[in-house]
């Protein structure tokens, strides 16, 4: 019932975590010798010295954001090794590079720019939505979501799906004399829900296609339908059951609710600044004047 309480806005580009190319030519770019005071220290303790640069628990952190996804299967102390192993890696490989005067290059200039435009993007919109997705402004989609719902009706039932109207006929036949929907359903429906004797579960009369909800949510508790016609082809409904829609409590929706809402504002963010910005494209044609129209004939 959760996943479909509401629909998500469609996500602004997804946040990614902060690149490793650019922690590497940070890491060897910044001068090694500033001070740091006790507290920070403890805070974020040096893990690791690679020709004199420090290797954090912080900088394990991002590193584990941008490759923990390959180290799942390993323990806790390889994974360790592993991420300590591709710091040291990109650091010095960050200095090579350096000395080859790669830095200097406009391309990659351009990679860096690109590179810190993006993180600065991703900060902003992770910040912001972070920000608004407070108590008050969760409730209050809750509370939306929940007034549109009251009311609603749900019904919960099974079928058979078959091919042409004359097999479903002949399973209709068989019901009257007796024979069991479920198990039925089982030996004769064409759809994924034959496993399971055709049994569709609680849905809302939205969810199905309109002929074959029409005729559910006609039918009384018990009743079987004659055959309904859709675009999968030929059904045959029983309701076992009709019900007010079950709304379900704050708490079982929480994180579904603060992810619309921090999405709903990233989606805002950009935007409200794409309305206030000047794009253009130069990879397309100016559109043509639209010609003068002719003056009226005397």
């Amino acid at each position: 019932m959760s996943t479909l309480f509401f629909r998500l806005l469609p996500p602004p580009a997804a946040l990614r975590r902060w690149a490793l190319p650019l922690l590497a030519a940070i890491v060897v770019a910044l001068p090694f010798a500033l001070s740091v005071s006790a507290p920070a220290e403890e805070a974020d303790p040096v893990i690791a010295r690679v020709n004199g640069t420090e290797i954090r628990a912080s900088d394990l952190a991002i590193a584990e954001e941008e490759v923990g996804q390959s180290l799942q299967n390993l323990s806790p102390e390889d994974k360790r090794e592993r991420l300590v192993g591709f710091l040291a890696d990109t650091i010095l490989a960050a200095r090579a590079a350096e000395l080859k005067k790669i830095p200097d290059s406009e391309d990659f200039k351009r990679h860096m720019t690109f590179l810190r435009n993006k993180t600065l993007m991703e900060s902003l919109l992770q910040t912001e939505a972070k920000a608004s997705a407070t108590d008050e402004a969760l409730h209050k989609v809750y509370d939306d979501a929940t007034k549109q719902l009251a009311g609603q009706k749900e019904v919960h039932a099974r079928h058979i799906l078959v091919k042409t109207e004359e097999e479903a006929k002949a399973i209709l036949a068989e019901l009257k004399k007796g024979a069991d929907f479920a198990e039925l359903a089982k030996k004769t429906s064409q759809d994924s829900s034959a496993a399971e004797g055709g049994d569709l579960g609680y849905f809302t009369q939205d969810q199905m296609v309109p002929e074959f909800a029409a005729v559910a949510f006609k039918l009384e508790k018990g009743q079987v339908s004659d055959p309904v016609k859709t675009q999968f082809g030929w059904h045959i409904i029983k309701v076992e059951d009709k019900r007010d829609r079950q709304i379900p409590p704050f708490d079982k929706v929480k994180d579904q609710i603060e992810t619309f809402v921090m999405r709903r504002t990233q989606a805002e963010i950009l935007a409200k600044l794409r309305q206030g910005a000047t794009i253009e494209r130069l990879d397309q044609p100016t559109a043509s004047p639209a010609p003068t129209p002719a003056p009226p004939a005397k």
